[in-house]
């Protein structure tokens, strides 16, 4: 399945998002496609290639090409400058015209169309005002053309019949002025350059306050290095970042950028990760450790061996997600594009409708009311402000989170992470260090050396966190491990093989009980104790023969217990998850102030677990460390993958964490509390913004107060709609959680 970004140029409102979104999905091989109006982009998922995507987005009168580089990245920062500054002359000319020809008018300084030359005069201005409309508002007619021919009307088909039937009465009564009474010959050149002049201003501010929605992104990229000082036959020689393949070996300096993922071959330094995993304290680095590019060297100087390059590294997989996460809608976003397909329609309803009330029941004259009406709600009812309330957040939401090194796979876990009732935290790696340690030796049948020499032979070549700490022992006690055979796994319960010819047996009772090896009443004992004190013991059995324990302490972090406490003082029950015996959970909860424990629960039972807590009505979020915990991180309502800064391709989790501490998960949690608040507002406030503003348009208040609204006020206002939500939404850029 491919995964395809798209620059998407032309799409002005949310029916625009819906007839980009459906045509790519009508498109064969398409699984998935997302359309993000506040980036102009679209995300496709599916057995797809992006020639015929590009294809379908052009057939509805737009423009695309796909995204795949950072320098297709640039060149679309770059594009968005130049439709800044060309919007930006845009209103210059308009209200350079328009503005004198308004003040003119309300001042008197015009002739009358009866006056002496007044005609002439008025066919001219008729005439000037025409070539700033082409020049000014040719998107708004050639999109409003466009999807005519389609039968598709959006924003551009409001802007166009408004502006476009006042310049064309105008220009009727210029060259004919007896074909309407004489108190109907209003004319409205001014009113249409100033509203074109308007909408233009608006779109620039837009422009403009929408850039810094992406500050995060441009950040990410920023940490790119250009070039990367490969060393070939013993010389060194500077590449651009993409002629670096994997295998290269890699020079790097005292403060240089890490041009790319790899693996330290020669030298030691410490390393700034802090920009991609919050952790300000620079981490110790030598020979055989991972380095990630976009991270800064210290002092030291070292060679490595590149292992990913281009759209494989950490930081393209960041960046990635975090662009994913900004295309994708919450539920709330797609009702709202739901809404917006059928709002263009029913607007222009509304218009025809209000003209022919006034037409026929208003006052004289009535074709100047009706067609003042009329145009006015055209303008004011522009659903941009609709269409851009939800992306606008959720792209500043996604972007803040990802500051603070959390990163959001969708809209979807955005929204649903403020909701979250109960909490289930993994005990192994995310309340603990993860980095156990052996801490006690209980030999019943041979000595304490030949007991770690058994057990280290039985753990050789295990990644197991447990095995790590047998093995360590072994290593500061210098004792080697030696070969075993017929070597078996039980998962949950321990592990089992031959030496000469001689079984084994390694693991928790469970394991000793399947195997029918008999514990006294003081191994019992024992047990318990060590249980107690928070570690997890490990019995060693050879020939149905109990020969002694292993006590396994993986220590809790520093600040587990502070987190905790902050996650129950946010109203959140917390459940902490462990394969571990019942006296150890529960020693180790006790320490951290958690009363529900769920205890000696096997890794595939873990799921179950989360769903017996949602079958009790809890909205679930699970931490763990994405591996052992993946089905619990897709069964609960959210899942939190706690990562380590370089293995983030937790498909199984909605947010993974680029720092090894549960703390992201209350920042995860307030950010998405903060931007479902944001989205909020802005969606009230586009909706009374046209729940108001359509009625009064439409001469609701002229009855009884004999108001009317000037649709140039109402181009500003629906102007400046749209630059209140893009501004509403960066105010999260300054927002700060508590629980960082």
């Amino acid at each position: 399945m491919n995964t395809i970004r798209l620059a998407v140029e032309g799409m002005n409102c949310a029916g625009c998002v819906a007839k980009v979104e459906a045509a790519l999905v009508a498109v064969p091989g398409v699984s998935k496609a997302m359309v993000n109006l506040a980036e102009r982009s679209a995300w496709v998922e599916g057995d797809v290639d992006a020639a015929p995507l590009i294809a379908a987005v052009k057939a509805t009168g737009r423009d695309a090409r796909e995204m795949r580089t950072l320098a297709d990245e640039q060149e679309k920062d770059a594009a968005e400058q130049q439709r800044f500054k060309l919007r930006f002359r845009k209103f210059i000319v308009a209200a350079v015209v328009g503005a004198p020809m308004f003040v003119a008018g309300m001042s008197g300084k015009l002739p009358a169309l009866v006056a002496p030359n007044g005609q002439l005069i008025w066919i001219i201005l008729g005439l000037l005002t025409l070539a700033v409309m082409i020049y000014s508002g040719r998107q708004f007619y050639i999109g409003a053309f466009n999807g005519l021919k389609r039968l598709q009307f959006d924003m551009d088909s409001l802007i166009a019949m408004g502006t476009g039937s006042a310049w064309l009465y105008s220009m009727l009564i210029s060259i004919w002025p007896t074909i309407v009474p004489a108190m109907g010959r209003h004319l409205y050149f001014e009113a249409a350059l100033i509203i074109i002049a308007l909408i233009n201003l608006g779109h620039a501010l837009e422009l403009r306050a929408r850039s810094k929605t992406s500050e995060a992104i441009r950040r990410l990229m920023g940490l790119v290095a250009k070039t990367a000082r490969i060393v070939r036959d013993g010389i060194e020689i500077d590449l651009p970042i993409e002629a670096v393949q994997i295998g290269d070996l890699i020079r790097v300096r005292p403060g240089e950028k890490i041009p790319v993922d790899g693996i330290i071959s020669e030298g030691h330094s410490t390393i700034d990760e802090s920009m991609l995993t919050g952790e300000p304290m620079p981490v110790e680095k030598a020979a055989g450790d991972q380095v990630v590019g976009g991270t800064i060297n210290g002092r030291g100087s070292f060679l490595f061996k590149a292992t990913h390059v281009g759209a494989d590294t950490v930081l393209a997989h960041i960046v990635a997600m975090v662009r994913q996460a900004q295309s994708s809608k919450p539920a709330i976003g797609r009702l709202v594009d739901k809404v917006a397909a059928v709002f263009v329609p029913v607007v222009m309803a509304i218009a025809a409708t209000t003209f022919l009330i006034w037409f026929y029941f208003g006052p004289e004259p009535q074709i100047s009311f009706a067609l003042l009406s009329m145009m006015t709600v055209l303008i004011i009812a522009c659903p941009c402000a609709l269409g851009l309330a939800t992306p606008m957040s959720i792209m500043v939401g996604v972007g803040k989170a990802a500051e603070y090194g959390v990163l959001i796979k969708n809209g979807e876990a955005l929204e649903r992470a403020g909701k979250i009732t109960t909490l289930v935290l993994d005990k192994t790696g995310t309340l603990t260090t993860g980095k156990p340690a052996l801490t006690a030796i209980v030999a019943l049948a041979v000595s304490e050396e030949e007991l770690v020499r058994l057990a280290a032979s039985l753990e050789a070549g295990s990644e197991h966190p447990l095995a790590a700490a047998i093995l360590a022992a072994a290593t500061e006690r210098d004792i080697t491990a030696g070969s075993v055979e017929n070597f078996k796994a039980h998962s949950g319960r321990g592990i089992e093989a031959e030496q000469y010819g001689v079984r084994l047996l390694l693991g928790n009772p469970l394991l000793m009980s399947d195997h029918g090896i008999a514990m006294s009443a003081e191994v019992q004992e024992q047990l318990s104790a060590l249980s107690k004190l928070a570690s997890t013991p490990i019995l060693l059995a050879r020939d149905q023969q109990l020969l002694g324990i292993l006590a396994v302490s993986d220590p809790l972090r520093s600040d587990a217990k502070a987190v905790v406490q902050q996650m129950q003082g946010e109203g959140l029950k917390v459940v902490m998850l462990t394969g571990d015996n019942a006296e150890t959970a529960a020693a180790v909860a006790g320490q951290l102030g958690i009363t529900d424990v769920m205890a000696g629960v096997l890794p595939a039972d873990k799921d179950a677990c989360i769903a017996a807590l949602q079958a009790k009505g809890e909205i679930v979020g699970m931490v763990g460390d994405g591996i052992n915990d993946a089905a619990a991180l897709a069964r609960a309502d959210v899942g939190f993958a706690i990562g380590s800064g370089t293995d983030i391709a937790m498909e199984s989790a909605d947010v993974t964490m680029m720092r090894s501490n549960p703390a992201g998960v209350l920042a995860a949690i307030e950010i998405s509390k903060a931007t479902m608040g944001n989205i909020r507002q802005n969606l009230f406030g586009a909706f009374i913004y046209n729940s108001l503003g359509i009625p009064i348009a439409a001469g609701l208040l002229y009855p009884a107060f004999g108001l009317l609204l000037n649709p140039i006020i109402a181009g500003a206002a629906m102007a400046m709609s749209s630059v209140t939500v893009v501004t509403n939404a960066n105010r999260l850029r300054f927002f700060k959680p508590s629980g960082r």
